[in-house]
C-alpha cells in the first residue's frame, strides 16, 4: 500500500464540503444516527470484503452532524449525554463497525479541547467541529515497551512547536482534517499538537492489513519535524495528572462499538437460519428455527447482549451524573472507570461470542466468502484487542475488594 498524497486524500470532497448539519438535541442525534445507519448498511458488507475505504461514506457520516453532537451548547453543540453518545455509536457500529469506530479518537479529542483548551482555542476548535470537520489520531506507538512509552516528541520553538516521530493505530486519520498527535516534551509531559492536513512533514500512509476493522484505514502516520502554531498545541498530560472523565469516555465509546458489532451479528444469525439454515435430523423439525437446541442459544445471545446493553446504559447514566457536577472528584472518576469497565467485559464477550455462534447454527452455508459473514467476528477480535478485558476484571475487582481506584489513563 502507498502513501498517500495528502493533496488528494480527500476525493476532492474538501472543494465540494458544505457546511455540516448542526443537531439540535439528543432526540434529533438518535433520528438522525438511525436514518444515517440504514445507508451506511447496504454497503457494509461489500466494503469489507473489497477493502474499500469509505470516503463517501465518512461525508455523510461528519456531513449529517452527528460528528459534532458532543460540542458543549455554550459553542453552539447540542451537548447530548453520555447516553444519548453511546447509542448513537452503538447504531452506527451496528451497520458497519469500521465507520462506528472512525469517530471514536474524535470525541475523545473534543473532550480534551472541552477540558484543557483556552478560551480562544475552543471557540476554534469547536466552531471547525460545527463546521463539519473531523479529527483523526496520532497516539499509539509500536515497537515500544507499552502503550504510555511514546517515542514521539513535541518541542516548543518561539511561536511555534516542532513534532517529530512515527505513529501506528492511527485509527480516522487518513480521513481527518486534523491530526492529533501525542508526543513528549523533554520533561515526559504530554502534549497534542492538532496538525491540519496538508501541513509539511505530516504523511499518512494506508498499511493497515488487520484482518478486522478493514476500512478503518488505522497505519501509519510520519511526522518529519512538523511545525505547528501554538495555538493548535494543547496540554494533554492535565487530563490525567487532574480528575477527568476521559478516560471513561473513550472507553465507554470503545464498549458501543462492540455492542454494535454483537447486535450485527445477532441479526445475520436471525436472518440467515430463518431463510436457509436446515434443522439437525434428530431434532425432529422441518426448520431450523424450530431447532429446539438452536432456539436454546439464540434466548442465550439475547440475554447475553441486553445484560451488555443493560450494563452500557448504566454506565453512560454514571458518566451523565458525574458531568453535571461543578467539579470531577477522583472518586467521580473512579465510579464511571469502574461502571464502564464492568459494561466494556460484556460488551466484549458478548460481540466475540455472537460472531462465533453466527457459524455454528446458521450451518455450513454461512462460511461462504459470498455472505462475507466472518466480517463480524473478524472485526469484534480485532477492535476487542484495543486493551485487555481481561485487566477490566482486575480493575473492578480491586476496587469493590480493596478500595483501589482505577489508574487515569486512555484505557480505564
Amino acid at each position: 500500500m502507498a502513501e498517500v498524497d495528502e493533496a488528494v486524500s480527500s476525493k476532492t470532497f474538501d472543494a465540494n464540503r458544505s457546511a455540516a448539519h448542526v443537531i439540535a438535541d439528543d432526540a434529533e442525534a438518535l433520528a438522525v444516527a438511525h436514518e444515517l445507519a440504514a445507508r451506511l448498511a447496504k454497503g457494509a458488507a461489500g466494503r469489507d470484503a473489497e477493502r474499500r475505504l469509505p470516503h463517501e461514506e465518512i461525508e455523510w457520516f461528519s456531513q449529517s452532524g452527528l460528528w459534532a453532537i458532543t460540542v458543549p451548547k455554550a459553542y453552539g453543540g447540542a451537548g447530548v449525554s453520555f447516553v444519548t453518545l453511546t447509542e448513537v455509536i452503538r447504531i452506527i457500529a451496528a451497520a458497519d463497525s469500521s465507520l462506528g469506530q472512525l469517530p471514536q479518537n474524535h470525541f475523545g479529542l473534543v473532550d480534551v479541547v472541552a477540558l484543557t483548551g483556552s478560551e480562544a482555542q475552543k471557540q476554534y476548535f469547536f466552531a471547525q467541529v460545527l463546521g463539519g470537520k473531523r479529527f483523526g489520531n496520532g497516539f499509539s506507538e509500536k515497537g515500544t515497551k507499552n502503550v504510555l512509552d511514546l517515542k514521539t516528541s513535541v518541542t516548543r520553538d518561539g511561536e511555534n512547536y516542532v513534532v517529530h516521530g512515527t505513529k501506528f493505530y492511527s485509527t480516522g486519520a487518513l480521513f481527518a482534517d486534523f491530526v492529533p498527535v501525542l508526543g513528549l516534551d523533554a520533561e515526559r509531559k504530554g502534549w497534542l499538537a492538532y496538525i491540519p492536513k496538508g501541513t509539511s512533514g505530516l504523511s499518512v500512509i494506508d498499511d493497515w492489513s488487520g484482518f478486522g476493522q478493514r476500512t478503518t484505514a488505522s497505519g501509519t502516520v510520519t511526522l518529519d519535524h512538523v511545525r505547528v502554531p501554538a495555538s493548535h498545541v494543547l496540554p494533554a498530560h492535565r487530563v490525567t495528572d487532574f480528575p477527568t472523565l476521559n478516560g471513561p469516555i473513550s472507553q465507554i465509546i470503545q464498549a458501543a462499538i462492540d455492542a454494535g458489532i454483537a447486535q450485527a451479528a445477532l441479526a445475520d444469525t436471525l436472518t440467515f437460519v430463518r431463510a436457509r439454515s436446515r434443522p439437525w435430523i434428530d431434532s425432529g423439525v422441518e426448520r431450523a428455527s424450530d431447532d429446539p437446541l438452536t432456539v436454546r442459544e439464540i434466548g442465550h445471545l439475547h440475554i447475553q447482549l441486553h445484560a451488555a446493553e443493560a450494563l452500557l446504559e448504566r454506565a453512560a447514566r454514571v458518566l451523565d451524573a458525574s458531568a453535571a457536577k461543578p467539579e470531577t472528584t477522583e472518586d467521580d472518576v473512579a465510579r464511571a472507570s469502574v461502571a464502564v469497565g464492568e459494561a466494556k467485559v460484556l460488551t466484549t464477550e458478548v460481540a466475540l461470542l455472537a460472531g462465533e455462534k453466527l457459524f455454528e447454527l446458521a450451518g455450513t452455508q454461512s462460511t461462504l466468502a459470498e455472505h462475507n459473514l466472518d466480517r463480524h467476528w473478524r472485526n469484534a477480535r480485532v477492535h476487542t484487542l484495543h486493551d485487555p478485558v481481561r485487566w477490566k476484571y482486575h480493575l473492578v475487582g480491586n476496587y469493590y475488594l480493596n478500595g483501589v481506584k482505577p489508574v487515569r489513563h486512555p484505557w480505564n
